[in-house]
């Protein structure tokens, strides 16, 4: 699996989805954040706007699930349709359980982890899981700065993974652009999700483009 880039909607017109979407080009997955106003500050959107986009677009769709109770919502964004359902390890109960359910109805199960959640507690249930999004900001809002001390845990999630042998991608998020992306990407991120760097452009899909040549010239 090479370098994907994954923009996120959260810096888009929430009155155009649809065509803020196709604006995308190459990109390999989009990125939808949802946000409850309990596990984060911020109130975004919920399951019946992922249903009505993946009713609309054949795109592969990555769900950041950043609420509390994941147990109890995050199997029906699978059900839905999502390619991939991320939760956070500090807000699920039965995290493998979890991970088990998204996968049975068919998605990537990702774990996301805030800036402060260590990564090494995670080593021994690899194998349940298919992504681990290492977060670069404190999540709940879009256009915060990159923070270079999440770099050496994206090195350790990296190792974790090189050591375990299995098909596992890195994610980060947060304040991910043209400045920051080579870092990310020669710590060991493979997956790279990017708002404002690709919405705030005058042509978003040329800073798909851009971004993804960028962190495959970084990437080892």
């Amino acid at each position: 699996m090479g370098i994907q880039i994954a923009p996120s909607i959260l810096s888009s017109d929430f009155a155009n989805l649809e065509a803020e979407i196709a604006r995308l080009g190459d990109a390999d997955l989009v990125h939808v954040d949802v946000m409850d106003n309990h596990f984060v500050p911020n109130l975004t959107l919920g399951l019946p706007v992922v249903e009505a986009i993946l009713a609309r677009t054949d795109r592969l769709i990555d769900c950041h699930l950043m609420i509390d109770e994941p147990d109890r919502w995050a199997p029906g964004y699978a059900e839905a349709g999502a390619h991939n359902v991320t939760f956070h390890a500090e807000a699920a109960a039965a995290p493998v359980r979890l991970a088990r359910e998204l996968r049975k109805h068919g998605a990537r199960a990702g774990v996301g982890l805030r800036p402060a959640t260590p990564v090494e507690p995670w080593a021994d249930l690899l194998p349940e899981i298919d992504m681990l999004l290492v977060m670069t900001v404190e999540p709940g809002f879009g256009g915060q700065p990159f923070l270079d001390v999440c770099l050496p845990k994206i090195r350790r999630a990296r190792e974790l993974v090189s050591a375990s042998g299995l098909d596992i991608w890195i994610q980060v998020d947060g304040g991910v652009s043209a400045e920051t992306i080579e870092r990310c990407a020669d710590a060991g991120a493979d997956v790279f999700v990017a708002g404002s760097a690709v919405y705030g452009a005058e042509d978003a899909a040329a800073a798909v483009t851009e971004l993804r040549e960028l962190a495959a010239k970084a990437a080892h």
